[in-house]
């Protein structure tokens, strides 16, 4: 039986199990379907961008989904999303699940809850995912040791956070916003993600809170690793405290389920909770979910996505909307 971790690139719900002192190898099976299959959807299109010859990050598929009616003379949200390979096709991921984004946002569009909207899915690097989305400026908050010992096995030797967000807003955003319709302000520029993906996610909001009016993180991955631990969330939380960007007409959308992993999330998360409070976020700017008896999978994530959805997207006054500021 093929393993999700012989995958060439793996999904979210299997590399959340990368922690400190794991070894772990990305080798396709003899005889595995082609690396970067493309994804086949029955609503709308999907289209793989040319390659970008990036500074920053390694050569990736990134696929863009566009609705059946999408119009060059019309302006289009754009929501950034990691993990790409699970987004569209459950029969051409490797646990055989899908968020299937592209129809949650046809749903919502053609009931005019969230203006026109396109999907940039950014395939996840393989071995170097939890390279790539661990966050790197919480890294300093670690002890030495920790620090030394969690960059070398959980990340490869090598932290790349900041590249690959350097990646998306220096060179595929632009390329986006040139290559179609787009409102390219960060008004109409989301980013979300589910586990590391939820981590990632808040950090470019707020790395970049000029770029991403909105952030999603679904089963936030606070925990750093699959093991309870106070190391690596206290790191987090100390980054929180001097950087979480002020709500500014920001959205910031977090949750978690209570069953898998998601059943050791609850503290960590209810901590950063009091950290968004106490940065400004009201009602207005923050919405903080727990799914009861929901675990880490494609299919919790797919079954809840219309509410973050509607939550960064939905004008004022949309039902599913944040309230409205008096």
């Amino acid at each position: 039986m093929n393993k999700p971790w012989n995958r060439p690139f793996w999904g979210a719900a299997a590399l959340c199990l990368l922690a400190v002192g794991s070894s772990v190898q990305a080798q396709a099976p003899a005889g595995a379907p082609p690396a970067f299959p493309m994804p086949e959807v029955e609503v709308g299109r999907v289209e793989r961008l040319p390659a970008i010859a990036s500074r920053h990050v390694d050569p990736r598929p990134v696929d863009v989904w566009l609705p059946a009616d999408y119009n060059p003379a019309k302006r289009y949200n754009v929501l950034y999303m990691h993990d790409g390979q699970m987004l569209f096709d459950a029969r051409k991921s490797w646990n055989k699940q899908a968020w299937d984004v592209h129809l949650a946002v046809d749903r919502l569009v053609r009931a005019g809850r969230i203006p026109d909207t396109l999907v940039v899915g950014v395939w996840n690097n393989g071995p170097w995912r939890h390279s790539e989305y661990y966050p790197q400026k919480f890294l300093p908050h670690l002890a030495p040791a920790v620090r030394e010992l969690f960059v070398e096995k959980a990340l490869r030797g090598k932290p790349q956070a900041d590249a690959y967000l350097r990646f998306l807003v220096e060179e595929l955003k632009p390329a986006i916003d040139a290559r179609y319709a787009t409102r390219p302000g960060r008004e109409g520029t989301f980013i979300m993600g589910s586990s590391m993906g939820g981590l990632i996610s808040v950090y470019a909001m707020n790395e970049y809170p000029q770029v991403f009016g909105g952030a999603a993180g679904l089963s936030t991955h606070w925990v750093g690793s699959h093991q309870p631990n106070a190391a690596l969330p206290l790191a987090a939380f100390n980054y929180l405290r001097d950087h979480l960007a002020p709500p500014d007409g920001r959205r910031l959308y977090m949750d978690h389920g209570t069953t898998e992993l998601d059943a050791i999330y609850a503290p960590y998360q209810a901590f950063v909770n009091e950290l968004v409070r106490d940065r400004g976020y009201t009602a207005q700017d923050s919405l903080l979910r727990v799914f009861e008896g929901t675990g880490h999978n494609e299919r919790a994530w797919a079954a809840r996505l219309e509410v973050p959805l509607l939550f960064l997207m939905a004008p004022a006054g949309t039902p599913g909307a944040p309230p409205v500021r008096r």
